[in-house]
């Protein structure tokens, strides 16, 4: 029995060491890299992406705090006087 633990151990261990080591080769490859540039420049438009439409949702709720309508600007009586809204 204690050596079939430890011929299991050994087992695991050395299947997890050849997984890390193919990942760790695949880095250096050429498509490796690529995957890499790809997943940061996703990351990258996901975050823009996510800051939009948290701008987006603060400017709304911001417009309804102080009752403005969407695309409406606000206008003072010096512009309205000059004909410029």
């Amino acid at each position: 029995m204690n050596r079939a633990l430890w011929f299991v151990a050994g087992a695991g261990a050395g299947v997890y060491g050849v997984v890390r080591a193919r990942r760790a080769a695949e880095v250096f490859t050429a498509e490796g890299a690529q995957d890499r540039m790809n997943a940061l420049f996703l990351g990258a438009r996901l975050f823009r992406d996510e800051v939009a439409q948290g701008a987006a949702d603060r400017e709304t709720e911001l417009r309804e705090r102080f009752g403005v309508l969407p695309h409406e600007r606000p206008t003072t009586p010096e512009l309205e006087s000059r004909g410029q809204h």
